[in-house]
């Protein structure tokens, strides 16, 4: 297959993303904070790291975003922070394994709503996305247990998939006519705030933590959030939600090597040919989405 020089630098771009959440899992095992807190840490960071550029750079952007754009990021937004607030817990009701496989089934989500919203998904990309899911499931397995508080985790995993799923769409939605920057400023700054009203109201403690903690925090930030979040942002414009939302799911093997880099901990044998089976499901979904995109261009030619 032969890419577009456009789509090229998409998929440099989104391979740097999955590199920087394959990090997540990581820092966040190591982190000494409560997972909420976590989680709004890491978009106020953001949100502080971004709000000089925009003050500098990106102020006309930001102004030209007109009403529904502004909604339709504040709803992605909110769906982000539903998607932390729901997963982050599940880790610690539920198994790691279970809750993985869960909440990656946000490609599955993404393909259904855009079948609800009157788009219809080639059969390539119903098979790469299952195939990219299988990956996944071979390399967490299935470990759902049958006690109320771990099907509870279940639940909420499975919850912050669906949630994921919508960010994905409204993010690609806004990015048709809005600047990476200015949506992603307004999208994250909408989760900062949910997040703190949460961790306000469940009494999450939002300091006192060791010098160690704030610097694990501020690289989560900057690579989780800012590399991995801010550029699944930047290439859902030109690669689709479809393909986003399935290269997401690298994150999980991706996780398990920079585990065995990081911390020592050598992955399961099962790891490599999840990848080989992910990569694969992936590189269907793109094969399925280059004749549309190729479609569009000589349209709007």
């Amino acid at each position: 297959m032969t890419a577009r020089p456009g789509v090229r630098t998409d998929l440099v771009l989104l391979g740097i993303a999955i590199a920087g959440v394959s990090l997540s899992a990581p820092l966040i095992a190591s982190i000494a904070a409560p997972a909420l807190a976590i989680a709004f840490w890491r978009n106020a960071m953001a949100i502080g790291a971004l709000t000089p550029l925009v003050l500098l750079r990106h102020r006309a952007g930001l102004r030209g975003m007109g009403r529904r754009a502004l909604l339709l990021s504040a709803g992605a937004g909110a769906l982000l922070a539903l998607h932390f607030a729901l997963w982050l817990p599940s880790l610690r009701m539920t198994s790691v394994a279970s809750s993985t496989a869960l909440v990656t089934t946000t490609p599955i989500w993404t393909t259904l709503l855009l079948r609800l919203r009157g788009h219809r998904p080639p059969a390539l990309v119903w098979a790469g996305t299952g195939l990219a899911v299988l990956g996944v499931v071979i390399l967490t397995g299935v470990d759902l247990s049958v006690s109320p508080r771990a099907l509870a985790g279940d639940g909420l995993a499975l919850a912050a998939g669906m949630a994921a799923a919508g960010y994905v769409l409204l993010g690609a939605e806004v990015r048709r006519t809005v600047g990476t920057v200015a949506y992603t400023y307004v999208c994250y700054l909408t989760t900062t705030v949910l997040l703190l009203a949460a961790c306000l109201f469940a009494g999450t403690p939002l300091g006192g933590y060791s010098g160690a903690t704030w610097w694990k925090l501020a690289v989560l930030t900057v690579t989780a959030q800012l590399l991995g979040h801010g550029l699944f942002n930047r290439v859902v414009k030109g690669l689709g939600p479809s393909v986003t939302s399935t290269a997401i799911l690298l994150e999980t093997p991706g996780a398990a090597l920079i585990a065995a880099l990081w911390l020592g901990q050598m992955p399961a044998a099962a790891a490599y040919p999840a990848l080989v089976v992910i990569l694969a499901g992936l590189a269907l979904v793109i094969m399925a989405d280059r004749p549309r995109k190729r479609i569009r261009a000589s349209r709007s030619a």
